[in-house]
């Protein structure tokens, strides 16, 4: 018999993320006990040297190394794990969730008696077990325990630790994804404007893109100096009061070329927001002020 030394992983749920989860610790030889709501999606990963049980408790009772938990929400971690004795346990959520409900799911952890670090996944399936893919995850919580299981969680994917406040790995993937979400928006009113040009090259346009965003990047650590400093005009060459004025041109030009500006409009009545409140001088970290309330 092949008896691996390596930690033993117990992974309960078996979507794409799961299933491809527990091919990376199974790659990587950590012994796999694996449990789906649905038995049938078990079936590949038993031909490649997983264990499956037949209930949530059998899985959690036989776990010797962390267990593992990529479901559909944080309710049904609730539901998977209600009545299951997690006395001594420690847990890795990996489901999706907010900063809110990881911190109760912390507590909720630790009044049954186990350990509870959460993460939060920077990555599709597909990234997954691969290396040099740019994929992580981000995990908070029990320092001690993200170090003990150091290993078997950098298996899949890079890891980060962002604090010990359970909340904080759910707080930056959401923030992440929020900003991925704005620049989709921008990518889509982008190429809506030049779709309508038959001579346009796409492809080269795509490109420019892709090199502009990327070149703009940088101003994400220009506003977080700011925010720290709490001056929000230090080293600013493009004022509000000056983009401001440039919207006139962004919405006449979607105007001329028939495209909805609702993705641009929201964003843009914010900064006219901050102007005429007095703060035309200013980069665009005082609109972050201004969401937050200030």
């Amino acid at each position: 018999m092949n008896i691996s030394s390596k930690t033993p992983v117990t992974l309960l749920g078996l979507g794409d993320m799961g299933t491809a989860l527990a091919r990376a610790w199974l790659a990587a030889e950590h012994p796999l006990t694996v449990w789906n709501r649905t038995p049938e999606k078990t079936g590949p990963l038993r031909g490649e040297g997983a264990r499956a049980a037949a209930t949530p408790a059998e899985a959690v009772a036989s776990a010797t190394g962390p267990v593992v938990l990529c479901l559909l929400d944080d309710a049904s971690v609730g539901e998977v794990l209600d009545g299951t004795d997690l006395n001594g346990k420690d847990v890795v959520n990996l489901t999706t969730s907010t900063p809110a409900q990881a911190r109760l799911r912390a507590r909720w952890a630790e009044e049954r008696g186990a350990r509870l670090l959460d993460g939060g996944i920077m990555a599709v399936p597909p990234m997954i077990g691969r290396p040099g893919t740019g994929g992580y995850v981000f995990y908070s919580g029990d320092r001690e325990l993200f170090e003990r299981h150091r290993g078997v969680l950098e298996a899949p994917a890079g890891a980060e630790f962002v604090g010990e406040d359970p909340g904080h790995a759910a707080l930056h993937d959401i923030a992440l994804l929020s900003a991925m979400t704005g620049m989709f928006a921008g990518i889509t009113h982008a190429f809506a404007l030049v779709r309508p040009e038959k001579d346009l090259d796409r492809t080269r346009f795509a490109a420019l893109l892709a090199e502009w965003l990327g070149a703009m990047a940088g101003t994400a650590r220009q506003m977080a100096a700011q925010l720290v400093g709490g001056d929000y005009t230090e080293g600013v060459t493009s004022n509000l009061a000056m983009m401001t004025a440039a919207n006139d041109a962004f919405l006449a030009t979607a105007e001329e070329q028939s495209v909805d500006p609702r993705l641009l409009i929201p964003y843009m009545e914010l900064m006219s927001r901050r102007v005429a409140q007095g703060h035309g001088d200013e980069g665009l970290a005082g609109t972050v002020a201004l969401l937050g309330g200030e």
